[in-house]
């Protein structure tokens, strides 16, 4: 819970707190957050990205067009580094009529807008109406930029649009499963989940999901009956190995599991297959919203191009591409031209669904391995620990041995022994105190041969692990 939990002495209370209040907590804050983000102006916005699902490429393409050069021209009037940018190249907001005409502009990075975050906050959103926004990222390194609540509503509709492709609507009762701290991670007992029943989900617990407590988990599930799992692909795919070792299955049928935040690997998939009996489906996005890819009921991934602007610059590697966007729902951080980081690769074929977006076929971007600890407890996405260190350039976790953990960091100019104190805080909420943490200050952290960075490394072998 973000909000009301958002620093250690908070969050310290919570956990102190008996299960019924810590209920009550979750389910006010879904309270909060449900009336933040789903007004009036929020079913608006859904309606209208819903009557553009099947336009045409051509139409939608106007579309885009048309708000990118307004967000063109209100980048270059009220953002100082677009304003220096700009005057640098010889360059007017006219010359830009369509996602064709960004070519003339360099590529930005993530460390570009860290370091000089202040240039790239509009003039023309008063401090009163931005909203704080963070995102950590496949390398690690946190990011706290400027949003507006509109923009958020805007990038939700898109969201759910996407669900509600698949019958998945607001009043829909869920399963979630992800990286909330909701249930204490000294708790050695059920239940590992808490209720947030204006957001219809049973909060289940990623820091508790051992093979002895798994049945637990299962249990809740066939007694509840959430019609549908949401989250992480590495936890409802430790869920489904779990019944599938135990030759188990749920006692109802799922009408569907929608994943997220991760890259959804295939080895995953036929897991989830096998134990649940149906194909989950998948969406890519970032907080940053430069880039939004919705999977339609063919099982294809589409570009919503009426969202932002996105590039595919090729690579080397045959059909490989870098994810390039533009964010323009945002007018109080803009980003043009960002890189995500991702790499894609694109499909040659149409989908038949009727969707304008292009189809991406793979997105390699956000694999992550689990962090085991001496128990063989695995933690997925473990990269929320850094989604405010600002002060840290990259982070990668890498795991010889369970229980034990090497954190490898590249500091930021600013980053101190508060940056330090912060994040062990934060490693320590999610692994306990019986894992030993390593820090190790490095200047570059090891890529793969594509230049992507893997945020955990792990040498374990399966027969290490309990």
């Amino acid at each position: 819970m973000h909000s009301m939990l958002n620093d250690m002495g908070s969050e310290k209370l919570y956990s102190f707190f008996p299960v019924s209040i810590q209920n009550i907590v979750c389910s006010f804050e879904g309270w909060r957050i449900k009336r933040f983000r789903y007004d009036q102006n929020f079913h608006r916005l859904l309606k209208n990205a819903e009557s553009r699902t099947f336009k045409s490429y051509d139409e939608i393409c106007v579309f885009r067009n048309h708000r990118l050069r307004n967000f063109i021209d209100w980048s270059y009037k009220s953002v100082p580094h677009y304003r220096k940018l700009f005057k640098s190249l010889g360059a007017h907001p006219d010359d830009f009529k369509s996602i064709e005409d960004l070519k003339r502009l360099p590529i930005l990075t993530k460390g570009q807008v860290q370091d000089n975050l202040k240039e790239f906050v509009s003039e023309n959103i008063p401090e009163n109406e931005r909203e704080i926004a963070h995102t950590s990222g496949s390398t690690g390194g946190g990011l706290r930029f400027a949003n507006t609540r509109y923009s958020i509503m805007e990038q939700f509709s898109i969201y759910w649009r996407y669900l509600g492709w698949h019958g998945l609507n607001l009043d829909t009762w869920r399963g979630y499963f992800g990286g909330r701290s909701v249930v204490p991670v000294r708790q050695n007992r059920p239940p590992f989940w808490r209720d947030n029943f204006p957001g219809r989900q049973i909060i289940f617990s990623g820091y508790h999901m051992s093979v002895d407590n798994l049945h637990y988990y299962v249990d809740e599930i066939n007694k509840r009956r959430p019609p549908w799992l949401v989250g992480y692909p590495s936890l409802i795919a430790l869920l489904a190995d779990y019944l599938i070792n135990r030759k188990e299955s749920l006692r109802y049928k799922l009408e569907g599991i929608a994943l997220s935040s991760e890259n959804l690997m295939p080895h995953q998939i036929e897991k989830i297959k096998k134990a649940f009996g149906l194909k989950p489906i998948q969406d890519y996005g970032q907080a940053e919203a430069v880039a939004n890819i919705s999977e339609c009921e063919r099982g294809n991934m589409h570009v919503d191009e009426d969202f932002s602007a996105v590039e595919f610059i090729p690579l080397p590697d045959d059909d490989c591409y870098r994810l390039i966007g533009t964010n323009f729902t945002n007018p109080a951080t803009p980003l043009i031209r960002y890189d995500t980081r991702d790499v894609v690769s694109l499909s040659k074929q149409k989908c038949d669904c009727g969707r304008p977006g292009r189809v991406v076929k793979n997105i390699d971007g956000r694999k992550e391995d689990y962090v085991i600890l001496k128990n063989g407890v695995r933690i997925g996405r473990m990269d929320h620990v850094f989604k405010d260190s600002v002060n840290i350039r990259e982070a990668q976790l890498y795991q010889s041995i369970p229980g034990h953990i090497e954190v490898r960091i590249v500091k930021g100019s600013k980053y101190d022994k508060k940056d330090e104190n912060q994040m062990m805080y934060e490693l320590r909420k999610r692994l306990g105190d019986n894992t030993e943490i390593n820090i190790n200050y490095v200047n570059q952290l090891q890529r793969t041969p594509r230049g992507k960075l893997r945020f955990v490394l792990s040498n374990i072998k399966e027969g290490m692990i309990q």
